[in-house]
């Protein structure tokens, strides 16, 4: 009997916790359906990316904004990387120091690049995530025409 009241005790506290987290990170269920498939999307092009750009005249600004602030933090990751590694090489000599402040890098560069694109593009503005969706559905039924 008492076993019967811990799980649904766990039980319970655990839905709590997936409730909580669904909250902060509204991405699981907006992506869920692109992520959960059966079948995977092919892979979209350039071109593909500018024609839901034109066709969107609402979202589509909004994505074209999102994919420049990646390419920002693109950079910021790649400049944080090579600059810690070499410094690392410089200093130690040492390839695991220097692969490891490679990645170290990376991560702090792609962070700060993504916080500079954030404020220069005013992100905080747009909603991103909407319009990426929405793009991930107009692919979606793309593809479905295609076959």
């Amino acid at each position: 009997m008492g076993e019967a009241s811990s799980e649904s005790f766990v039980k319970k506290h655990l839905e709590g916790f997936k409730e909580f987290w669904a909250d902060r990170f509204p991405f699981t269920d907006v992506y869920s359906r692109f992520i959960r498939r059966e079948e995977s999307l092919p892979p979209w092009s350039e071109s593909d990316v500018k024609d839901f750009i034109a066709s969107d005249p609402v979202r589509g600004p909004t994505l074209k904004t999102a994919r420049e602030a990646a390419n920002i933090a693109l950079a910021g990751g790649a400049i944080g990387a090579i600059s810690t590694a070499g410094l690392a090489w410089k200093y130690s000599r040492s390839l695991h120091g220097a692969g490891l402040s490679f990645a170290a890098g990376a991560i702090f560069g792609w962070t700060f690049g993504q916080e500079i694109a954030n404020h220069w593009y005013q992100l905080y503005r747009l909603d991103t995530m909407s319009a990426q969706a929405k793009f991930m559905e107009w692919w979606e039924k793309k593809c479905q025409r295609r076959s």
